[in-house]
């Protein structure tokens, strides 16, 4: 069973409804046993960096998700989901993150394009990944967001994205995985994503 971790930041409906249309039967919930014990975690992300990781700490997420990562849980971060995975975010001052992901995350550069980046964006893919096995570079997936992360090592990017400058758009790292678009809202690509996860 995958379970989606409602920290109170967010409307968790088009995750859910992405799971059941993809035939699971998710287990949406806050407490942080259940969370421990999950057999897959997804953590959506809506709202401001540090808001979502006093959230996340506030109610004993933070460990809990800590402990499953560590045990091998396969964990799926979607959009600010990705960026709480990484060392650390400057949006609002300075924020630690969960730091599965060594980076950080700032301010997109834009370059003089419109913030936030609300655009369906074209991603490459890196290969040899589990997450995104079956989707080429080019294809087009939903983003909505002003910061952006990167990760230290390419090793840990499954994909990248460029509005202005390149970013991170995909993590995979072990048995944490990411993605800063919305694959809940990406049409068939998406919800191919979600499904190479359920099967990981």
């Amino acid at each position: 069973m995958v379970t989606v971790i409602d920290y109170g930041a967010g409307n968790l409906c088009s995750v859910v409804n992405a799971l059941v249309y993809l035939g699971e039967k998710p287990s949406v919930t806050s407490d942080a046993e259940q969370i421990a014990r999950a057999d897959r975690l997804v953590l959506p992300g809506v709202g401001a960096f540090g808001e979502c990781m006093r959230r996340l700490s506030g109610g004993g997420i933070t460990e809990a998700v800590t402990e499953a990562v560590k045990k091998g849980t396969p964990i799926l971060g979607i959009c600010l989901g990705l960026q709480l995975f990484f060392d650390y975010s400057s949006e609002f001052g300075h924020t630690e993150g969960l730091k599965f992901v060594k980076g950080g995350v700032e301010k997109l550069d834009a370059g003089g394009l419109k913030l936030p980046h609300i655009a369906w964006t074209s991603i490459d893919v890196a290969e040899g990944g589990r997450l995104l096995r079956g989707i080429k570079s080019g294809e087009y997936f939903y983003f909505v967001h002003s910061y952006r992360a990167k990760a230290e090592s390419k090793a840990d990017e499954a994909a990248t994205a460029t509005y202005g400058e390149t970013f991170t758009a995909a993590v995979e790292k072990d048995n944490v995985f990411a993605t800063q678009f919305h694959p809940e809202k990406s049409g068939e690509a998406g919800l191919k994503i979600l499904g190479n996860f359920l099967a990981i």
